[in-house]
């Protein structure tokens, strides 16, 4: 089962770079940002290391995720059309010119 139909959230939009992962989540509030962010991280890590054990042996003990995190909640100026964007415009090169507004 998917992690966010078990928890009952929804991924809008992600992307896949080779450090880091955008992810933009629509949640129910009984959520917080850093709950949301440890149940994707904890889950995810564990199916990857059940699916690539070896993999575990070559990150950094042991840890596929690193601690820190980025959380940016809709409002204000920055909309959820302009966070879809902004991961939408991470697949092309043109991506180092758009910024969040705020950021």
């Amino acid at each position: 089962m998917e992690i966010s139909e078990e928890y009952g959230f929804q991924i809008v939009e992600q992307e896949v770079k080779e450090d880091h992962v955008h992810v933009f989540v629509s949640a129910p509030p009984k959520y917080s940002a850093s709950k949301l962010v440890n149940i994707l991280k904890s889950i995810s890590a564990r199916e990857i290391f059940a699916e690539f054990p070896e993999l575990r042996r070559k990150c950094w003990s042991g840890e596929l995720w690193s601690d820190g995190y980025f959380v940016r909640a809709v409002g204000d100026k920055v909309t959820s059309e302009i966070i879809e964007r902004y991961i939408k415009y991470q697949k092309e090169e043109k991506s180092k010119q758009f910024r969040l507004p705020g950021i």
